[in-house]
């Protein structure tokens, strides 16, 4: 799913967190857009061009294009050269380095532009530079150019993440389980719902991408058969058994709750020498004793 990608034009959003760094992802997949033959610009912002390039071999390194804004962003100690315009100039100038043929541009990162840039004045650069201003199938898949943005989510607000979320056609959300790392991955496609899946995947030492079927399964501690087994009741200041004695006593011992026959009997028949009582009634003058009509004396 996550090669597949890269036939599809338009701004990726690679979303990563303090836990799951994205920027080995970004180099595995700007490896795989310089294998495909495409024009590949990285506009570097947090990195110099010697730590983006390792682990890349020379092939690879052949054909990156870096523009370095790490060194210096502002173009103080060269003016008039280099990148004069600062961050902005040279979002615009990479839309007129890829006029012809697919391309591929990696931002690494959003995050630093957003912090030098107005989201506003971002949006709409990233905009005009993935060709979205273009109908969709106006541009012909040899001419088409991709836009990989990392993004620091835990740095921004919900205002920010969601502008820019609204003009990606993919967002890759990383996270993982057990030292596994997964991504989310979200597509939206003109005419199409979005479509959601997950992908578990691993990146090797020379940013090869290696995909993965299913999540990793825990493995189990064996236990060791010469270890001896620990009772935990025994040093507990309770007794959880019963012994033969406590168990006769316990069901010899009744209960006051308890309704035995005996008690019953002893009940309805009282012994010799208990005095029995007696219940005398004398009817009131304005008892109602008639058994046709109890309700009579209500007067209804």
């Amino acid at each position: 799913m996550l090669e597949s990608l890269l036939a599809v034009g338009g701004l990726m959003l690679l979303r990563d967190s303090v836990e799951w760094e994205g920027r080995s992802l970004l180099k595995a997949l700007v490896k795989k857009s310089a294998l495909r033959g495409e024009q590949v610009h990285v506009l570097g912002c947090e990195v110099s061009e010697e730590e983006f390039r390792e682990g890349f071999d020379s092939n690879i390194n052949s054909r990156l294009v870096y523009h370095d804004l790490f060194r210096d962003p502002l173009s103080w100690s060269k003016p008039g050269k280099a990148l004069p315009g600062g961050p902005l100039e040279a979002l615009r100038a990479l839309d007129k380095r890829t006029v012809s043929g697919p391309a591929t541009i990696a931002l690494d990162s959003l995050s630093w532009l957003l912090h030098h840039l107005p989201c506003p004045t971002l949006c709409q650069t990233l905009h005009a530079l993935s060709r979205q201003d273009s109908c969709p199938g106006d541009t012909p898949p040899g001419e088409q150019v991709r836009v990989l943005g990392l993004l620091h989510e835990e740095l921004h607000g919900p205002g920010p993440l969601g502008a820019l979320s609204s003009l990606a056609q993919t967002e890759v959300t990383l996270s993982g389980m057990m030292g596994q790392a997964s991504a989310q991955i979200l597509c939206r496609r003109p005419r199409q719902r979005p479509t959601h899946q997950t992908q578990w995947f691993s990146i090797l030492p020379d940013f090869s991408l290696e995909l993965q079927a299913e999540p990793p399964l825990e493995s189990q501690p064996r236990s060791d058969p010469h270890t001896p087994s620990v009772d935990p009741t025994t040093h507990l200041t309770f007794n959880l058994h019963l012994s033969k004695k406590e168990r006769e006593a316990k069901d010899s011992l009744t209960l006051p709750f308890q309704f035995s026959s005996e008690k019953q009997q002893a009940l309805l028949r009282p012994g010799l020498g208990q005095a029995t009582s007696h219940i005398f009634y004398e009817p009131d003058a304005y008892d109602d004793l008639d058994q046709e009509d109890p309700d009579d004396d209500l007067d209804v």
